[in-house]
């Protein structure tokens, strides 16, 4: 009993002084939980077929709601569990500047990874940034929170040109707020799940570069780029309304001239996904979250058995895993990812990209397995 007591006074305390340095040290004190929808857009959410009337919900429930024994069992994981979640050596990334994008094609499928679910794709030349996070820590904190592991590989005065941003969900880990306010003032549209434009906009964001989207809403960035907000099983939520669904969250199809592709956000297994594959697919790429899982949430985040499963139901070509190897969000080896995703897909003939940081690939000539996550001390 008192180790359980010791326990939860440990992780009280610190909840607390998340908050309280993110009041004192946050340059707009608690902007950084953004707002709620209200006015107009409280009432198209409204009619969403998603909104049960007081939130956002799935298809199919989740485990989410763990009660004190599922606390419990996670703090107890968090401070003694035995696992290797940070790297002790450097990984390796590949550095960017705008020069590295200044070769454009308007025949490939180019995908750069810049961590986590951030990730900047070049389809039939049209660009698209994936859920863009720059922040050192995923928190609303500058002092506490999950701290990246890498420095982001490109700086934000360095991104090329965009197209458009997707937003999969309101999470920190995919919805940075300094982040996004940069990249708002080149005049870059925002495609964004239901309700998500509150944060935007409490951030400074106008209207006119917001879009708000529900599952199965479409629309066209230019005549030759359409995209389409997909379902996908999790959760949302900023501060202290983490977990409250009051914002939608999604999976995107993205389609342009020649090339389809599929980016998961952050989702649980749900028979949708094969429904998305039967509409859209088959898929040349799919970027689908193969880390941060536990048995604690397995309706939230898929683990790399799921991901495969997940790819061939979306009759996807290339699969390329995300939500990986940039912050400690779980209780399972940083590498452990893309080991077990190796393990599962070479025997069901599934092609793989894995890059490193910073690396540049082409969908049509995906780059060997080279291991790289083996060779960090």
């Amino acid at each position: 009993m008192r180790r359980v007591l010791k326990m939860v006074f440990i992780i009280i305390t610190l909840l607390v002084v998340a908050f309280w340095t993110t009041y004192y040290f946050s340059t707009d004190r608690l902007t950084q939980f953004g707002g709620n929808p209200e006015g107009t857009r409280l009432e198209r959410l409204k009619q969403s077929p998603q909104y049960n009337g007081e939130k956002f919900v799935n298809e199919q429930e989740t485990g989410l709601s763990w009660g004190i024994s599922g606390y419990m069992k996670m703090l107890s994981k968090w401070f003694f569990g035995k696992e290797i979640r940070e790297p002790e050596g450097v990984i390796p990334i590949i550095q960017l500047t705008s020069a590295s994008f200044k070769k454009e094609s308007r025949e490939d499928l180019r995908v750069t990874w810049l961590g986590h679910s951030t990730a900047l794709i070049e389809i039939n030349g049209y660009r698209i940034l994936t859920d863009p996070v720059w922040s050192k820590r995923c928190s609303p904190s500058t002092l506490t929170g999950p701290a990246r592991f890498y420095p982001v590989p490109i700086s934000l005065d360095d991104v090329p040109h965009l197209d458009a941003i997707i937003i999969s969900h309101d999470h920190y880990d995919h919805l940075d707020k300094d982040a996004v306010r940069i990249l708002a003032a080149t005049g870059v549209p925002f495609y964004v799940p239901l309700g998500v434009g509150a944060h935007l906009e409490k951030w400074g964001i106008v209207q006119s570069q917001i879009f708000e989207m529900d599952w199965w809403d479409s629309v066209s960035v230019t005549s030759e780029l359409d995209l389409i907000a997909t379902p996908a099983r999790h959760f949302s939520g900023r501060g202290i309304s983490m977990g409250s669904n009051l914002t939608l969250w999604t999976s995107w199809v993205i389609i342009g001239p020649s090339y389809r592709m599929f980016f998961s956000g952050d989702t649980g297994e749900f028979p949708g996904l094969a429904d998305i594959g039967q509409r859209y697919g088959p898929f040349d790429l799919t970027m689908i979250e193969s880390g941060a899982y536990d048995k604690l949430w397995p309706d939230l985040h898929l683990n790399p058995r799921q991901a495969v499963a997940a790819h061939l139901a979306l009759r996807g070509g290339v699969l390329m895993p995300i939500h990986w190897g940039t912050f400690n969000l779980a209780y399972h080896d940083w590498f452990e990812p893309p080991e077990w995703l190796v393990k599962e897909a070479l025997p069901k003939n599934t092609r793989l990209a894995i890059p490193r940081p910073g690396q540049t690939f082409t969908v049509s000539d995906p780059p060997e397995i080279d291991y790289w996550w083996r060779y960090v001390k």
